[in-house]
């Protein structure tokens, strides 16, 4: 069970954060390359790599190395945990 709060906690975390609410609003549009993303938010690659880390390890984005790049993108699975998550926590 602390297993099962610490998994949702994480969650929230992840939401819990301005730069990471516009990361995923950027993301609802489809999946983009971190240099969109540091240009879009005008931060540099150290600071976004920190919050995409903390979405990452909530499983709410996904990330795939095309050459040196990384593109990031929303995962169907991490949405669905997130509302499913919300919704027991609220009623």
């Amino acid at each position: 069970m602390v297993d099962d709060y610490k998994y949702r906690s994480g969650i929230m975390k992840a939401f819990a954060d301005p730069t990471r609410l516009k990361v995923i609003e950027i993301l609802r549009e489809g999946e983009k390359c971190v240099c969109v993303l540091t240009e879009k938010l005008n931060m540099p690659q150290s600071t976004l790599s920190y919050h995409m880390k903390i979405l990452q390890d909530a499983g709410i984005v996904t990330r795939t190395e095309i050459g040196k790049w990384s593109h990031y993108a929303l995962s169907d699975e991490g949405r669905k945990n997130a509302l499913e998550i919300l919704t027991a926590i609220l009623y």
